[in-house]
């Protein structure tokens, strides 16, 4: 069984039919794409797509700074004035 992780879901015939209305219904949430009743596609708002990629750029970023804090003790000490 595939669970669809959306509160909406269309067929791709419908999708290719009125994508507008789609996405008028949908009032800007995600829409499952399904394709013989399994889920093969979500489409999602541009402004929920760019802040799921800044969510993963934001974790790529704390990982490396979780990394960092480990090498501490290698760190040389800089007085910003002398920069």
């Amino acid at each position: 069984m595939h669970h669809i992780l959306a509160d909406y879901s269309t067929s791709i015939t419908d999708l290719k039919r009125n994508p507008n209305a789609l996405l008028a219904e949908a009032q800007g949430m995600p829409i499952a794409i399904l394709n013989h009743n399994k889920p093969v596609a979500y489409l999602v708002p541009a402004y929920a797509y760019e802040a799921i990629i800044d969510m993963l750029e934001d974790k790529e970023l704390i990982e490396i700074i979780m990394a960092r804090e480990n090498e501490m003790d290698e760190a040389i000490e800089v007085n910003l004035d002398d920069l």
